[in-house]
């Protein structure tokens, strides 16, 4: 199941988010409050998945930029990743945005799913993140698809 997040899930959220961290390197950087980066500024709204009560994956909105998407170990390969990244889509789609979003070139795996979900790689570059040195990332745009299904909504095609 996908739900808007409410504050009374974000120790579930941080707690996930450290099991991800330990797995697999996401976020890059652990953030000094955990908390307060689930929170970003401009944040539109976020959800999560769940399975039978559990908290298993979260993604948010801030603007047109898919963020703080990540599935917890034990749910990958059950298509939790893809169907929180519809979520995120169907409602940029409904506010007239074309959401876009920036993954590591290393991360193969989300890499994967955003094509197989018709994500265009819109650019390839290098960013400074500080103390962990530069990362390379790709840069993708969602698909026409979801928009299209929205309709056009306040702000146009794209903000």
């Amino acid at each position: 199941m996908i739900r808007r997040r409410n504050a009374t899930d974000l120790p579930a959220c941080v707690a996930l988010l450290a099991e991800v961290h330990t797995h697999s390197g996401y976020p890059h950087h652990w953030p000094a409050d955990p908390a307060r980066w689930l929170d970003p500024e401009g944040l539109t709204a976020a959800w999560i998945a769940e399975a039978d009560g559990v908290i298993v994956g979260h993604a948010a909105l801030c603007g047109s930029e898919v963020s703080r998407l990540y599935v917890g170990p034990a749910a990958r390969g059950q298509g939790t990743g893809g169907r929180l990244l519809r979520r995120v889509e169907r409602e940029a789609a409904a506010a007239g945005l074309r959401p876009v979003l920036d993954v590591k070139t290393t991360d193969t795996s989300a890499i994967a799913l955003y094509e197989r979900l018709g994500w265009t790689r819109t650019g390839t570059e290098q960013q400074d993140w500080g103390a962990g040195g530069t990362v390379w990332v790709h840069r993708y745009e969602g698909s026409e698809g979801a928009q299209a299904q929205a309709g056009p909504g306040p702000g146009g095609a794209r903000g």
